[in-house]
């Protein structure tokens, strides 16, 4: 019972530290394609394309402390293979398999006031 609601707290948080990627690249000049895309390989929670017309998979962790250790620490090798594979399922469906891309990650940190803020790495993996 109250598992649910604290899935549904988890949720909106993610959906709201995807926003807020989301508004970051938006101001950097990239153009968000797609947000939690899924296949049977698993989801994007952000694809972009930036400036260069490279094409962006970002993975979005929330945190609202440092204390258990970096967000990028959470893309561990398991993740990132399931990331590429998604990745390569977007760029054929969508028909951009010879488009450059790129996997980065957006740390969005949540502040004791409920703010936000992001930090973000280019080419996190390949």
């Amino acid at each position: 019972m109250g598992g649910e609601a604290a899935i549904s707290g988890t949720r909106d948080a993610g959906d709201r530290g995807e926003r807020a990627a989301a508004e970051f690249l938006e101001r950097r000049g990239c153009e968000i394609l797609a947000a939690q895309w899924r296949c049977r390989y698993g989801e994007l929670d952000l694809v972009a394309r930036d400036r260069d017309g490279a094409v962006c998979f970002v993975e979005v962790k929330l945190r609202s402390t440092r204390a258990i250790g970096l967000p990028r620490e959470f893309v561990d090798g398991r993740k990132q293979e399931r990331l590429r594979k998604t990745a390569m399922a977007y760029l054929v469906e969508s028909g951009m398999e010879d488009a450059p891309a790129r996997f980065d990650v957006a740390e969005v940190y949540m502040g004791r006031d409920g703010s936000l803020r992001v930090e973000y790495l280019e080419d996190a993996f390949t």
